[in-house]
């Protein structure tokens, strides 16, 4: 029996933290046909909170370190404003969304990441999605906005990365529904020339993949982005899609299979 589609669209916080891309990403997102979900970051509102307030935002290599008070700051702005402003535009343009985080529900269980050469603080590594009770959300005609936040069942809290929280959401489902995978970020696609924005490749497989990172066309943070690409196709996933959130619905983007 053929699946019905789903599209999940991940989309990095500086989208949906400024007014007038904001409104431009809610009309596409509300033109797509079928069930749809929505990730979100929210990382530079929560620096921006946390400098306001005294406390220092600590970076390791891109990747925040959530002690204690970091983490109040980042529960409150991507759980509070960031994906209570994303879900009353939804609203607005006829969308019915539910925001939620991992610990809604039970969606999203992760464990605290161990500590090793970087003790990252309250942050998650997922562990288990919810599948049965998303599905059920969906096919009531439920769109859920989902915020980067999980939890360990233990009454924790866990800051958690976007991009693992719409992978493994993508990989959860893809028994249930047709998934297409959508990565937004700040480029058309993946580049053959980081200096020509224009210059996306718009197929990548594996033979592909390897020959380009070979040759060092592709590097640095879009190595690890394609392997969780074709990691999800690997679970089932229908296709992954990178591109910039204004081409969203107009199938271009460098596709992954």
């Amino acid at each position: 029996m053929e699946k019905d589609k789903l599209t999940i669209i991940k989309v990095g916080g500086k989208i949906v933290e400024e007014k007038e891309t904001l409104n431009q990403l809610l009309h596409d997102f509300s033109s797509i046909d079928g069930f749809k979900i929505l990730v979100h970051g929210g990382g530079r509102s929560a620096t921006k909170l946390a400098a306001q307030l005294g406390i220092e935002s600590k970076m390791v290599d891109g990747r925040r370190i959530t002690d204690t008070e970091t983490l109040k700051i980042v529960t409150m702005v991507y759980g509070g404003l960031v994906n209570k402003n994303i879900v009353a535009g939804l609203q607005a343009v006829g969308v019915n969304a539910l925001g939620l985080t991992g610990a809604d529900m039970n969606i999203i269980r992760s464990d605290k990441r161990p500590v090793k050469e970087v003790d990252y603080g309250y942050v998650g590594d997922v562990k288990e999605i919810n599948a049965p009770l998303l599905v059920s959300l969906i096919r009531q005609g439920i769109v859920p906005v989902l915020a980067p936040l999980t939890h360990d069942k233990q009454g924790n809290i866990l800051n958690t990365n976007a991009d693992t929280i719409a992978g493994e959401t993508a990989k959860a489902l893809a028994g249930y529904f047709d998934v297409t995978l959508m990565f937004c970020f700040e480029k058309k696609g993946v580049l053959s020339d980081e200096n020509n924005d224009e210059s996306v490749i718009p197929c990548i497989d594996r033979k592909t993949f390897k020959r380009y990172v070979a040759s060092g066309v592709i590097q640095g943070g879009m190595i690890p982005k394609l392997e969780n690409a074709f990691q999800a196709i690997d679970a089932g996933v229908h296709e992954v899609i990178i591109t910039k959130a204004s081409e969203i619905g107009k199938n271009s983007g460098t596709k992954v299979s």
